[in-house]
């Protein structure tokens, strides 16, 4: 950064998104046909299944997650509204730590556990606020 450059991967929205649930799921990759003869297949393993030819994306993992949810108990357990659901479960699974901004801090067990959509078991830090 200090040098003024930054590098920049193109990347369509559903392949993003399987790489992130590729890290998370400790998958080596996804083979993807999105992507075949444009820019974003430039500097990428094609690999042929079957006759198909497709570009091997590698996991994105990340270092640290900043997830919000909108209900979040004390154990971590994470409830989302809205769009907030999309890419924050996934991205929970795929970091080394996840902080959580919760709208609302509950006691374990004011969650109904089909409304759990991250596990506790992923989140390392919450804090409250007002996404």
């Amino acid at each position: 950064m200090n040098s003024g450059e930054l590098e920049v991967e193109l990347v369509p929205q559903g392949t993003l998104a399987e790489r992130i649930r590729a890290a998370g799921a400790g998958l080596g990759g996804i083979l993807t046909p999105t992507g075949l003869g444009t820019v974003v297949a430039e500097g990428k393993d094609i690999i042929t299944v079957d006759g198909r030819e497709f570009l091997l994306e590698k996991p994105l993992k990340a270092d640290i997650a900043l997830i919000v949810g909108a209900k979040v108990d004390k154990k971590g357990n994470v409830r989302y509204k809205k769009a907030t659901r999309n890419f924050n479960p996934l991205m929970a699974t795929a970091a080394d730590i996840v902080i959580v901004e919760a709208d609302e801090i509950v006691e374990v067990g004011e969650i109904d556990p089909d409304d759990v959509m991250t596990p506790g078991i992923f989140v390392n830090y919450i804090v409250g606020g007002n996404a």
